[in-house]
């Protein structure tokens, strides 16, 4: 049985997943998705290319990650199906495209769990114990896939309780900030300061975009748990825009803070500029934001390896990857050997430490995934899809599409090579998928 352009529809006796995330359960999901352990080390790497002034480019990549959130809120609710970005651009493009997006996601997703793995097992769990950072990453990408297969309504309550320690900890910087403001210890003058001695405003403005467009990314993860959203195209634009709101609105506040409380200079030069801040502040025991960074960070890890199982599902299930993967627990109802297999890749790559090599290429391969996405939009218009969907003003997908390539010409030569060659695999995988396809036709 098949669709309209060849693309695959799901065999009627494959389970469908559960339908159990409110419009509050996909608020926290979203939320804890995009303010993840990214922030912690942000704000210095923007100072370093902005200035001062950093609420400026967290406040214009927010602008920029509306654009492409509008795309994705038309076809989450559009086609409320786990396979995200892949899906869209398998229906829009057909199979290949649907594979080479899909491919970049999943890419993504699993460096970027493998490295939160690192990530968790460095400094600052070293405030608490010391073993081997390979043993923990293991350790850690184990328990997260245990809780990732007992259900999705678990594993998003887990992120409620994570995020909100997020937020408060974020909250207690901006806090922190206004202290140190109020009894003559910061500069707001720091706030105005745009440029770089080798670079205009402008030009650091849009160069420290790109590193703060990342702290927004993450909102594409949860087209992949519209299948087990009830009324998805009610709950998910509200949950989507509420979620990016929130989080523009708090990064802005910590850029503030933090920029007005410590040196351009310092932030720049560390590697926990946030921590900064409560060092500058004092009363504050150092410890306690460790341990607000490593929920974070293992929030930041569960819901991205949500991600990367729900998309191996949903792109086993349209024939794009091996169907063994579309297996799921007959009583939870989680793709358990999608699961696996992505938490298999990232232990790899945890454990093998080329997590380092791929990791600034993340960026890239989501502006490659969001371009796509964009266009897409505006190609699928003329399928009807679900009654009522969110329909997004035309100018939004085409604004999207040329921030994606505006972002785009900011990566540097080095970072593109990388990126070029996880295409390049994307397409030869892409076509044996096809090749494979058209065999199993005739």
């Amino acid at each position: 049985m098949s669709q309209s352009n060849g693309q695959p529809l799901r065999a009627a006796s494959t389970p469908a997943l559960r339908r159990v995330l409110t419009t509050p359960l996909l608020y926290f999901f979203i939320l804890g998705d995009v303010l993840g352990a990214g922030v912690y080390v942000l704000v210095g790497q923007v100072a370093a290319d902005t200035g001062g002034a950093v609420w400026v480019p967290l406040g214009l990549a927010l602008i920029l990650a509306m654009l492409t959130a509008a795309s994705y809120a038309e076809l989450a609710t559009k086609y409320p199906r786990a396979g995200g970005a892949s899906y869209y651009a398998t229906r829009a493009f057909g199979p290949f495209a649907g594979f080479v997006a899909g491919f970049c996601m999943l890419a993504a997703g699993v460096v970027s769990v493998a490295a939160l793995a690192r990530g968790f097992g460095g400094d600052y769990l070293s405030a608490f114990v010391t073993l081997p950072v390979g043993l923990i990453a293991v350790i850690f990408l184990v328990a997260l896939a245990m809780v990732n297969a007992r259900g999705i309504k678990e594993s998003t309550r887990a992120n409620i309780f994570a995020t909100v320690i997020e937020v408060g900890g974020l909250i207690l910087i901006v806090v922190l900030g206004a202290w140190l403001l109020l009894r003559g210890d910061g500069d707001l003058g720091r706030l105005t300061q745009l440029g770089t001695p080798d670079k205009g405003a402008a030009a650091a403005v849009l160069s420290g975009s790109v590193l703060a467009y990342y702290s927004f990314v993450g909102f594409e993860t949860s087209v992949n748990v519209a299948e087990e959203t009830k009324d998805p195209r009610r709950a998910y634009p509200r949950a989507l825009f509420g979620a990016l709101a929130t989080a523009g609105a708090v990064y802005v506040l910590v850029g503030i803070a933090a920029s007005a409380a410590v040196p351009t200079s310092k932030l720049a030069e560390s590697s926990g500029p946030l921590l900064e801040v409560v060092k500058a502040a004092g009363g504050v025991p150092t410890w306690l934001f460790s341990a607000i960074a490593l929920i974070a960070v293992a929030n930041g890890a569960l819901l991205t390896g949500i991600m990367s199982s729900r998309l191996t599902y949903g792109m086993a299930r349209e024939g794009l990857l091996p169907s063994g993967l579309t297996k799921v627990l007959p009583g939870r109802r989680t793709p358990w050997v999608a699961i696996a297999a992505t938490t298999a890749l990232s232990v790899l790559l945890a454990l093998t430490g080329s997590v380092a090599t791929l990791a600034s290429t993340l960026v890239l391969l989501l502006l490659v995934v969001f371009f796509i996405v964009n266009i897409a939009v505006l190609v699928l218009r003329r399928e009807a899809g679900q009654a009522d969907y969110f329909r997004a003003p035309t100018v939004l997908p085409v604004l999207g599409a040329v921030s994606c390539l505006a972002l785009a010409t900011q990566i540097t030569a080095q970072v593109w090579l990388r990126g070029l060659l996880v295409l390049a695999v994307a397409m030869v995988l892409a076509a044996v998928s096809a090749a494979r396809r058209r065999g199993s036709r005739e």
